[in-house]
């Protein structure tokens, strides 16, 4: 389950990744138009040097952040690629929609994995162990009858029988341990605080999964309400924002820098929609996957009892908030 939550995350961030570099290089594309505009207005009087300053300042921005999206797409496509098992898969273009990402019910979710997630199961077994510890260890001073028979060589020689040995001959003991004052209580006591602290084991483990749950409920929350606000509101206001500017242009009632203006806000509005999207995805993954999304956690040894407590049960919180991005 580790292992396929984490490629799905991964393969997420990858499409998110790849759909943010694309918008990247447009808005870089756009701040190299500003520029060239802004300097055929100064040639002709109509900007002056600060407005150029200021337009090449954007373009040099706006180149740094393609850069900064080119690495981290290769970065996600590295741990994609690791998740999978195959570390030298040549890089590829994604087919994919964030959008198709269904809504859940993440209060519902949330007692899912308090009840059925494989850490609380784990601690549960441990309650079992204790308690099954406990039983043995109540045993104990019953006395067990011990009982020994067989077959033996006896080399005892008979006088009467001229100096022969006794020979072969059978023999059968029976006996028995009456412990009197010792009634193993030491411990008896001790696998009863062992039960009882694999009972608490088992509460601390569902409200540290409740703990966990919470940051990861509250991104999906958010984020859903942004991917709605964008999508229905800022996006198509800043989408009509920028036509009605370009048909202004056409019309030589606006000037072009108003054009770019508009256009570039539409496209870093698409930008966050990408980012709320990846976020909203992932949170989704994450709560229908009991929060278990460190796909390279190293299992426990053979043999060995695996610990609620450990990371590999209760993994860490990918990603980070979308008020952080």
């Amino acid at each position: 389950m580790r292992v396929v939550t984490n490629v799905r995350m991964s393969f997420i961030q990858a499409l998110a990744a790849q759909q943010t570099l694309e918008l990247r290089q447009s808005l870089s594309k756009l701040a190299h138009d500003a520029v060239q505009t802004s300097r055929q207005l100064a040639n002709v009087g109509q900007a002056d040097a600060p407005d150029v300053l200021e337009s090449e300042v954007e373009a040099q921005q706006a180149e740094l952040a393609v850069t900064m999206a080119e690495q981290n797409q290769q970065r996600i496509w590295k741990a994609l690629s690791a998740v999978v098992g195959n570390p030298r898969i040549p890089f590829m273009r994604l087919e994919g929609k964030l959008e198709d990402t269904s809504p859940v019910n993440s209060d519902e979710l949330v007692e899912k994995i308090v009840s059925e997630s494989p850490a609380v199961r784990i601690a549960e077994l441990g309650v079992k162990r204790a308690q099954a510890t406990l039983a043995c260890a109540r045993r104990e001073p019953i006395p067990d009858l011990q009982i020994r028979g067989g077959m033996e060589q006896n080399g005892e020689l008979l006088p009467e029988a001229n100096g022969k040995s006794v020979g072969l001959q059978g023999f059968a003991d029976v006996g028995v341990k009456i412990p009197i004052f010792n009634r193993n209580q030491g411990n008896v006591t001790t696998a009863r605080a062992d039960v009882e602290r694999a009972k608490r084991e088992v509460e601390r483990v569902k409200l540290v999964l409740r703990e966990r749950a919470a940051s990861i409920v509250q991104n999906y929350t958010f984020s859903q309400t942004a991917v709605d606000r964008y999508k229905n509101q800022m996006i198509p206001r800043a989408q009509k924002a920028y036509e009605m500017y370009a048909k202004k242009y056409q019309e030589m009632t606006a000037a072009y820098p108003q054009v770019l203006i508009a256009q570039r806000t539409l496209i870093q509005l698409e930008v966050s929609y990408i980012t709320a999207l990846e976020t909203f995805a992932t949170s989704s993954v994450s709560l229908q996957s009991y929060l278990l999304t460190d796909g390279l956690e190293a299992p426990s040894q053979p043999g060995g009892i695996d610990q609620p407590v450990r990371e590999v049960n209760i993994p860490f919180q990918m990603g980070t908030s979308p008020q952080e991005k």
